[in-house]
Formats: C-alpha cells, structure tokens, sequence
C-alpha cells in the first residue's frame, strides 16, 4: 500500500484504501437481507431533515433510508437509474444492483475483479452498465455489462505506467468519455462511441497543460460530468490553484477556469462537479483529511464554467458529491464524510438536512435521490 503523501495516489483521494486490497469477488446472486432496517454497518436511518420549498415541486421533508447491503464495501460509483432501480460500485471490486428500491442488493461484481478499486459506475438502466476501476497502470480499466451484471467484458486495460484513471462520464448511451490524471503535462481523455464496448485515446493537442502536481480526485465518480450532447467538465485539485475544465466537443478542446475552492496542497481541490443544463453548474472539494478545515467548501457557475462564485454559505466541510434536483432549479444536495447538505438557491447558501457519512449522491427524473458511502452504506431519500 502507498502511503499518504504527496503522490498522485493521494490526490486521488480515498487512496487512503489500497488499489491492491485483497478479497474474492462474491458470486452474482441476491442478497437475501431485506434492506431499509440498518446498514451493513449496523447504524439505524439518519434522523429526519430538510423541509422547505427547493422549487420544481420539491419539498425535501425527511431524510436518508439506510438500506442492507450485505457488505462493508466503500461505494464511491453511484448510478442511480429510478426510484427503484440502482447500482453502486466500490471495494474489492464490488458491484451491486437494486431493483426493488433497495429492499434487496444483487451483487453482480464482475468475476476475478476482487483486487481492484471500482470508483465509478454509468448505468443506462437496470440491464446496461458500464464501470471504471483506479489505479496505476493496469489497475484502470473499464467493464461493460448488457445483462444486468449475469456477464461482464473488460473492454479497456490501461498499459500506460503513468496513467490514472479517476472518473468517467456519458452524454447518451453511446457516447462518453473517461479521464486520467495528467501524462506527460496533460490530462488523458478516452472516448468511446458504442456504449463503452471499446475506447481510444482522444489527441491532447487541445488540452491546456496541468499545473504542476495537479490531478483529479477519484472520491465520487464526478470528477467528469457532462450535460447534453456535447459538454463535459473536468474538476482537479493538488495545485496551486483549484480548476474546472471545459470542453465543449466532447473531450477535444478544454478551456481551464480557476474555481475559489481550496487549494495549495495534494488533498485539496474540487472534488465534485454537478450542472443542470450546459450553463448552470454547482462544484464542490474542500480539504479531504479529516479535521482539516475547508471554510470555501462550494461554488458555482451561470456561464458554463466560465467563471465561477464562491458560495456565500458553503457547506461547513468538505464534501465529495453534489446532485441537482430534478426538475427544479435552484435546489441541490451535496454529501462528504461529515453529512448531507441542501441547497435552495442554486447554490449559494447551504444548510446541513443530515449528519450521516456519504461519499456520493446521483438523483433520478422520476425524482428519487440515492447516496452511497464508507462501510456499505447506501440510502435513498424518503419524504416525510
């Protein structure tokens, strides 16, 4: 295991967990534990919170539902389908899926995958998914399933030593992209055009070169974010200074924006990325250790990423995830180890709703919101 430190394992954070933890992958069967008593962790729900009017409708009276998992895996890889559909990836190369709303987890963990870290995960519905595993060199690839996880194909293996690979993204279900920490000055982009069943290398010719020690956090699976057809993001920390990418052709040109999030050190920077449409965006980082502060913890953007604004009332630490509401617009959710705040005015203030541990959160169309987490945690929103 590669300690703490100044190193790009460090920066892509949660790398406090070793790319080389050991543990069989669990057959594909149901989890039999029926699923909103307590976490695999044992902890009860988190206490009821929210309330108010956050627009489109929404009004986020109540709170997180912990549901069984049957596992202590760490689930950084979120994709949420519905209200009842989901899946979660994490440690140990652990993949699950829900279809019943959590009430019981399918693991679907793809065979022999027990030594890799899955960090990221985009699912079309409840049969297609595809998702990524971090590490140096052989340690990143991607899998695809078209099955519901019965079967999976590894259709990406990186054999580029100086590659990382933290996050990955889709526009549609043909089309998406995924993103490594900087080789040779800039960042590597792959792009795949049928679903994910294969991938090449994107030219850097149009990316702007990296900051020195400067990378991408592989702490929620959105680090890389799209909106529409053509628009992707690219948040980074570890530098000097804290920035968002954008590329507005699907990963072949990028304009960098410095973002007033904290920076000056490997475990700070944005961490999270979230946009309702191609204008409107929401980042979110901080400091990742715990104890440290990270008083600049939000951000947000009117004009695509072209500059961004320091949130008035951040979130009071840092945090890791951040999800739009649908169908309203102003109103958001961001998670970190330390709770769940809401946001109703897109943005610019935040309130803490919980105080359980959660690493990422993904909200759906038919206006469901889940969030996964450290020690097989994963819950969904129930309104009062």
């Amino acid at each position: 295991m590669k300690s703490l430190g100044k190193t790009r394992w460090a920066r892509s954070v949660g790398r406090a967990v070793s790319v080389g933890l050991c543990g069989a992958a669990l057959a594909a069967t149901a989890l039999s534990v029926p699923g909103s008593a307590q976490a695999a962790s044992g902890e009860q729900s988190s206490p009821r919170g929210g309330g108010g009017d956050l627009g489109g409708g929404w009004d986020l009276g109540g709170g997180w539902d912990l549901k069984e998992s049957g596992t202590d895996a760490r689930f950084r890889g979120l994709a949420a389908v519905s209200r009842n559909t989901a899946w979660v990836a994490g440690a140990k190369g652990t993949v699950l899926r829900t279809s019943d709303g959590g009430g019981h987890w399918r693991n679907v963990s793809p065979p022999g995958a027990g030594e890799l870290e899955f960090r990221d995960i985009e699912a079309f519905d409840g049969r297609r998914a595809v998702v990524l595993a971090i590490g140096e060199g052989e340690a990143s690839r991607v899998f695809r399933t078209s099955d519901g996880g019965a079967t999976w194909t590894e259709s990406f293996r990186n054999t580029d030593p100086k590659a990382f690979y933290d996050c990955m993204t889709f526009f549609d279900g043909r089309h998406g992209l995924a993103m490594s920490d900087p080789v040779d000055g800039k960042y590597r982009i792959l792009s795949t055009a049928d679903g994910g069943r294969s991938w090449k290398v994107l030219p850097s010719k149009g990316m702007p070169a990296a900051q020195e020690g400067e990378s991408g956090f592989a702490a929620s699976g959105q680090c890389l974010v799209s909106s529409g057809s053509r628009d992707v993001w690219l948040a980074t920390g570890g530098a000097s200074r804290a920035r968002v990418l954008h590329s507005a052709d699907r990963g072949r040109t990028w304009q960098a924006t410095d973002a007033p999030i904290p920076a000056g050190d490997p475990a700070r920077g944005v961490f999270g990325l979230a946009f309702r449409d191609r204008t409107h965006g929401i980042a979110v980082g901080g400091d990742y250790r715990a104890g440290q502060p990270s008083p600049k913890a939000a951000a947000t953007t009117r004009d695509g990423g072209r500059s961004w604004t320091a949130a008035t009332e951040p979130p009071p630490a840092y945090r890791s995830g951040v999800a739009w509401l649908p169908g309203s617009r102003r109103g958001a959710l961001a998670v970190g180890p330390t709770g769940t705040d809401v946001t109703s005015d897109g943005g610019r203030s935040w309130r803490t709703v919980d105080p359980g541990s959660y690493d990422t959160v993904d909200c759906t169309r038919d206006r469901a919101c889940w969030a996964s987490g450290e020690k097989g945690r994963i819950a969904r929103w129930e309104r009062d």
